[in-house]
C-alpha cells in the first residue's frame, strides 16, 4: 500500500494507479466536469489514462462553478 493525498486527505491505495483508475474508486462526481491537479500542476484529460500516481502525490479534483450578476428587475 502507498499514501497518496487526495483534496488534502491522505488516502491509501495499491499502485500502480492512473488518475482515471483514481477517479474510478474515489466515486467522482460527474467527472465530465472535473479537472484534475497532480502536486499542483493541471492534468490534461487526454492524459489522465496514463499519469501513473507515485507514493506521496498530492491530487486536487476541482470543480469550476459559474456564476453570473445579479439580476435586476
Amino acid at each position: 500500500m502507498a499514501k497518496i493525498y487526495v483534496n488534502g486527505d491522505a488516502l491509501e491505495v495499491s499502485l500502480p494507479l492512473t488518475v482515471i483508475e483514481l477517479i474510478e474508486q474515489a466515486g467522482v462526481q460527474q467527472p465530465d466536469m472535473v479537472s484534475v491537479q497532480v502536486n499542483e500542476e493541471f492534468a490534461e484529460r487526454e492524459e489522465w489514462a496514463s499519469i501513473t500516481l507515485k507514493e506521496g502525490d498530492h491530487v486536487d479534483f476541482l470543480y469550476f462553478m459559474g456564476g453570473g450578476a445579479a439580476r435586476r428587475i
